[in-house]
């Protein structure tokens, strides 16, 4: 059965849809057969693996209120372990009309429980809110990362964020775990950067990866191709760092044995 993880924060641009495409990817690389499901309606994790939402004849949005199948809906990436449940505009709506539907926050823990076993890792895109998909983003999650980026309002609404994680540990899903506190945006040069650092380890401890996810030109450009930074550029520091990021989870989750862990940042 595939762990299943969603990438949350309620703060935009903190590198969560880019954490997790180049996560899943890089998951993919290693050989785990992996599922990015994109629950925002931004449907920037479609488009960042080549595809355009605007062409979608059916997305998550269907899955969760309309219950269709998912394995139907699931696409083919051109990355070998890698595939997509794709998302569309359409999914604005969806939390709307799914407040009057039975168990409205188990909608994706129900479509992912259909093809979990099919795979080793499911990645969630969460929306950039704290409304009823990202509710059942958590409900359907085993664990979360919480990307936060090194910059000046870097805890901004992390507790409430980590409010609404406690809320759901008590009444929907008393197995969800943090995975992991995730700094991105990091840049050596900035005194900035060094002191957000500091600040969320000494809050947070072990919590926080010791994988760090640098500025980097080649990740901010991958989108654009409609690819992950690893099949732009391998030998990047954007795409070296999410992989020692998916070795770090595998080993925390004794996918791996700690001596093939390379802590690079």
């Amino acid at each position: 059965m595939g762990k299943v993880i969603a990438i949350a924060n309620q703060k935009g641009g903190v590198g969560k849809t880019t954490t997790a495409i180049n996560l899943a990817a890089s998951l993919a690389a290693l050989e785990f057969r992996t599922l990015l499901i994109d629950a925002d309606p931004q449907a920037n994790s479609t488009s960042g693996l080549g595809f355009n939402p605007q062409e979608m004849e059916n997305s998550i949005y269907e899955c969760m209120v309309e219950q269709a199948r998912t394995a139907d809906i699931i696409l083919d990436t051109d990355f070998p372990y890698l595939h997509l449940l794709p998302s569309h505009i359409d999914l604005v709506g969806a939390e709307i009309e799914m407040i009057n539907l039975k168990n409205r926050e188990q909608r994706m823990k129900d479509a992912i429980a259909e093809v979990r076993d099919n795979y080793d890792f499911i990645i969630i895109d969460c929306s950039p809110s704290l409304g009823l998909i990202t509710i059942n983003s958590l409900t359907a999650a085993d664990s979360v990362i919480i990307p936060v980026q090194c910059e000046y309002f870097a805890l901004e609404g992390l507790g409430k964020l980590l409010n609404t994680i406690t809320i759901i540990q008590s009444r929907l899903n008393t197995n969800l775990v943090i995975e992991g506190i995730l700094l991105t945006m990091y840049d050596l040069r900035l005194r900035l950067s060094n002191q957000v650092v500091n600040e969320v380890t000494s809050h947070f401890e072990s919590l926080v990866f010791n994988t760090i996810i640098p500025r980097n030109v080649r990740i901010s450009e991958a989108p654009s191709f409609g690819i992950p930074v690893m099949a732009q550029d391998a030998d990047s520091k954007g795409a070296i760092s999410y992989l020692n990021l998916a070795r770090e989870i595998l080993t925390k989750n004794g996918l791996l044995s700690s001596d093939k862990h390379m802590g690079v940042n």
